[in-house]
């Protein structure tokens, strides 16, 4: 296992930000970082160029956010319920819709250009952004959706302890529902951006990958221990809070948990590949930017535990190639 230690493959954004960051997230087709917060403010921040292009103030606490195909708009879920669409060139903010109550979890669908949403209302929402009538589909469901992640025309939801995922082709019923971890409820899913399948993150510090190969039998499904630490000589659990998946070289992945740390994982050989200095807060959001080479963290108190630690909010940009992830996983094919 390797270390990362680097001062010199490592930037910390210089952004005041006032409260718990909700969601971290690079542009499609560029170096920009879209940071939400519990501050009410959606930041857009230009790695490349170090500077803020966009702060841009909500009425509410952001929950989640999300670019569109481009990098040209965005969107955001608060807690008064708003789903709101933010154009990143002019700044303009627009309300598109609302939930019944709190705005929990958002989404955007490239192949179906729908934004998804789900709410404390119990529902999972589509919304067709070509359309002045924004709402398309509805689904109400018997329980709070606490995760959720799109890609394609699939949509992961964690409720409790289960997973159920939805093609949004066919949105009347879900094509998958188990319980991965065993009954153990869930703090996250992430879904694999190259592959049909999801990861999920949970709080005793499993993580559970749900890999299906439509052109065998070869499906990988497994569960492991990945966040074990040892206080005063016995096994501590560590929440998972976020999962993301490199674009760039296939079955990796990062985990950041409550207490501080990020790790890069190979899927395959279930190995660490690197796990970075612990950080001050909690590793709430993690994002890789288009090409895999930059890995975004979110240094931040979460509200999950009682006792965690309240440090300022901060945001670290590693630089992470091949030659960081190491010879354990082969660099994607396109």
């Amino acid at each position: 296992m390797n270390t990362k230690n680097s001062s010199s493959k490592s930037k910390i954004l210089s952004i005041p930000i006032g409260d718990a960051i909700s969601r971290i997230q690079f542009g499609p087709n560029s170096n920009n970082l879209l940071i939400s917060s519990w501050d009410t403010n959606l930041r857009l921040y230009d790695f490349d160029a170090s500077v803020v292009r966009l702060e841009a103030n909500s009425e509410a606490s952001l929950l989640d956010c999300c670019f569109s195909e481009d990098d040209s708009v965005a969107f955001s879920v608060a807690s008064d319920g708003f789903i709101r669409r933010y154009d990143l060139h002019s700044g303009i903010v627009d309300p598109m819709g609302s939930h019944d109550d709190m705005a929990t979890c958002i989404g955007y669908s490239n192949e179906t250009c729908l934004l998804i949403t789900s709410g404390f209302d119990k529902k999972l929402l589509s919304w067709d952004i070509r359309t002045k009538k924004a709402f398309s589909l509805s689904m109400s469901l018997d329980a709070e959706i606490d995760s959720m992640s799109v890609s394609g025309f699939m949509v992961t939801v964690g409720i409790g302890a289960s997973v159920h995922v939805y093609d949004l082709r066919n949105f009347d019923k879900p094509n998958l529902s188990m319980e991965p971890c065993n009954g153990t409820q869930l703090r996250c899913v992430s879904s694999i951006p190259y592959a049909e399948g999801f990861a999920v993150g949970s709080v005793d510090g499993r993580v559970a990958l749900q890999v299906s190969n439509s052109s065998n039998s070869n499906d990988i499904g497994y569960t492991f221990r990945c966040h074990p630490k040892s206080k005063d000589g016995q096994h501590h659990l560590a929440s998972v809070n976020n999962i993301a998946f490199s674009p760039l070289m296939s079955g990796a992945f990062v985990t950041g948990d409550d207490e501080g740390y990020a790790t890069i994982w190979d899927a395959r050989s279930r190995k660490r590949l690197i796990e970075f200095p612990r950080y001050s807060n909690s590793v709430a959001s993690l994002s890789y930017n288009h090409s895999g080479q930059l890995l975004a963290v979110a240094s931040s108190y979460t509200f999950q535990e009682a006792k965690e630690i309240v440090e300022p909010p901060q945001v670290f940009i590693h630089k992470v190639d091949n030659i960081d992830i190491g010879s354990s996983s082969a660099r994607r094919k396109t």
